[in-house]
């Protein structure tokens, strides 16, 4: 299979999902490292994923969003609010077109390098919060880069429409080992468990039958 894609890869359990999942046709990882509490803490594992995989990674750093972007995951451990993603107060947690930022830079990269496509691993759980994860954002920005790259750029998003939980059942069929991932927005030594991420992570390795070897504070 030709490789012909760039992925966004934070270290998440979303993103290495997809990392496995079409490994194939990857020939990029990308990571971007904005100045949130757990950057340094998802990279490592982006890093170390891509490098399992034999797929060359970059980190790009973005510091102009900490300094100038309004996000309680820009401020520090004590800002993340503890609950369900359902609840109202997550909403803090947005960094302002984060993934518009992000897919724009991507888009480049892909570009650069002669690939066709640029990869996200947005859910159908983030839709409540996050408006850049949604489906018919990423249906305008895919637009918008094929309009503007030569090559007509495309995004592929392919857990739109899925929760966290049908995400771990397909990473459950390809072995992975969510322990080699990160989740939580804190950023701590060890996952909080109790912020909305944590929760999260939670629900969805409950729902694929997978046991839970995230090590928690709580």
């Amino acid at each position: 299979m030709e490789k012909d894609s760039a992925i966004i890869v934070s270290g998440g359990m979303d993103s290495i999902t997809l990392l496995y999942d079409m490994c194939p046709r990857i020939a990029l990882g990308i990571s971007f490292h904005y100045g949130s509490n757990h950057n340094d803490r998802e990279i490592a594992f982006a890093r170390m994923h891509c490098q399992r995989l034999g797929i060359p990674h970059i980190v790009i750093r973005l510091d102009f969003m900490a300094q100038y972007f309004k996000s309680s995951l820009l401020a520090g451990a004590d800002a993340i609010p503890e609950g369900h993603y359902a609840a109202d107060n997550m909403k803090s947690t947005v960094v302002p077109f984060r993934n518009g930022i992000m897919l724009s830079i991507a888009a480049g990269m892909a570009e650069s390098r002669g690939l066709q496509y640029v990869m996200i691993a947005n859910h159908g759980g983030d839709h409540t919060i996050y408006p850049d994860c949604r489906q018919e954002f990423i249906q305008s920005m895919s637009l918008a880069t094929k309009s503007g790259t030569w090559p007509g750029i495309e995004i592929l998003a392919p857990y739109t429409n899925i929760t966290k939980g049908e995400i771990a059942l397909i990473g459950k069929r390809l072995g992975i080992d969510y322990a080699e991932t990160w989740s939580c927005y804190k950023g701590l030594d060890k996952h909080c468990g109790k912020c909305g991420t944590c929760v999260e992570r939670k629900e969805a390795l409950a729902y694929a039958g997978i046991a839970d070897n995230t090590e928690y504070l709580d």
